[in-house]
């Protein structure tokens, strides 16, 4: 899958000291992409639009 143009954003949930680092890029047709904000040139997961969404909805809920 192919990342290239993709507008990462780092992860509202994110460590604000440096750690615990994600971010995801969805604006591909039909792709997700999640990568670690502290490796930007490093490896990138791609999922399918689908399997992302149905990954998030079973994510625990922080209050």
């Amino acid at each position: 899958m192919d990342l290239t143009g993709a507008r990462w954003r780092k992860s509202s949930r994110s460590n604000s000291s440096g750690g615990d680092c994600v971010e995801v890029a969805d604006n591909g047709a039909g792709i997700v992409g999640v990568r670690d904000s502290k490796d930007p040139n490093g490896p990138a997961l791609a999922f399918g639009a689908t399997s992302w969404r149905a990954f998030v909805a079973r994510l625990p809920r922080q209050r």
